[in-house]
């Protein structure tokens, strides 16, 4: 089967994945598709970070600023679209690019994975019941049914992870088989893409600069006036479990100072950065960029290996 080319442009937050894609994309005749799971949705800029028309550089984006915060939105939704946008990108005659920090969104297209999308043709029962007992008897109660159903799948979620847990026991009771073969027989597939990883890496003091630096910026930019529009609006309940948004919503409920807030946005921040940059170690095949030089070093890898798969 003849393959897809990707080039896959991921890392941690504020590590400049925006910029080095658009830059690539200038450089070799490509269109980007956005793998961020906070920059879906609509109303949330300046929290997410959402590229602006100066930042994006002339260059076409996909799969930005296209869900109200209120609406459903899955990994699996995610993947069916970035498979349609990756191949109307082809047929323009332009080169893919993948970029973001979700790796759970990046991993998932680019290994062409298969979420069983018929189990979830439901009426929603079933995670509702799910997320009713989480709330009863907590997050715990429900990592240990799943831990007796498929106890591999628990061992590679954390008892805290409330949306995973509920995932896999859903896929279970809707399928009737473990989430933790599927995924064992989805690796067995053979993706449409053929990839190169590429990703900035940073030293972890400077990065953590870096992300501090931004979130002040962010509160320049009007940050706490997007949460209160949100607020205005009744995304509350969305806004509990986005970083940069969840922290001014406890300043706003009287929870926290200002300034608390925005120093648990900074820390909160780092500590998804060092996530981000453990599950993107996980995958050896990623070519890690000095950032001083991240654009040249990435044109010549990627203009190395257009030429090798040609």
């Amino acid at each position: 089967m003849e393959t897809i080319p990707v080039i896959a442009v991921c890392g941690a937050t504020a590590s400049g994945k925006t910029a080095l894609a658009a830059q690539l994309a200038n450089r070799i005749g490509a269109e980007v598709i956005s793998a961020d799971s906070r920059q879906i949705y609509k109303h949330m800029d300046i929290g997410t970070a959402k590229p602006t028309a100066e930042e994006m550089e002339g260059i076409e984006h996909y799969l930005l600023d296209f869900v109200e915060p209120d609406e459903p939105f899955s990994a699996a939704d995610y993947v069916s679209l970035a498979h349609k946008c990756a191949a109307y990108i082809e047929s323009k005659g332009k080169i893919v690019i993948v970029a973001g920090g979700t790796g759970l969104y990046m991993d998932s297209f680019l290994n062409d994975a298969d979420f069983g999308a018929e189990a979830y043709e439901e009426d929603g029962a079933v995670r509702a019941e799910l997320l009713r007992l989480s709330k009863e008897y907590g997050g715990e109660y429900l990592w240990e049914r799943l831990h007796k159903t498929d106890p591999q799948a628990a061992a590679n979620i954390h008892p805290n992870n409330i949306v995973r847990t509920v995932r896999a026991l859903e896929f279970f009771y809707l399928t009737g088989k473990r989430i933790s073969e599927h995924q064992k027989e989805t690796k067995l597939r053979h993706s449409r893409y053929t990839y190169i990883k590429l990703a900035p890496n940073w030293k972890r003091e400077t990065l953590y600069e870096r992300i501090n630096k931004r979130v002040d910026i962010m509160m320049e930019n009007g940050l706490e006036r997007e949460v209160e529009k949100l607020v205005k609006r009744g995304f509350s309940d969305k806004l509990r479990s986005v970083i940069g948004y969840k922290e001014l919503l406890s300043y706003f409920e009287g929870e926290l100072s200002l300034d608390e807030a925005v120093e648990l946005i900074k820390r909160n921040t780092r500590r998804y950065a060092k996530r981000q940059y453990t599950w993107f170690r996980r995958d050896d095949s990623t070519h890690w960029l000095a950032p001083e030089n991240a654009i040249d070093e990435a044109y010549e890898l990627v203009k190395g290996w257009l030429d090798s798969i040609k």
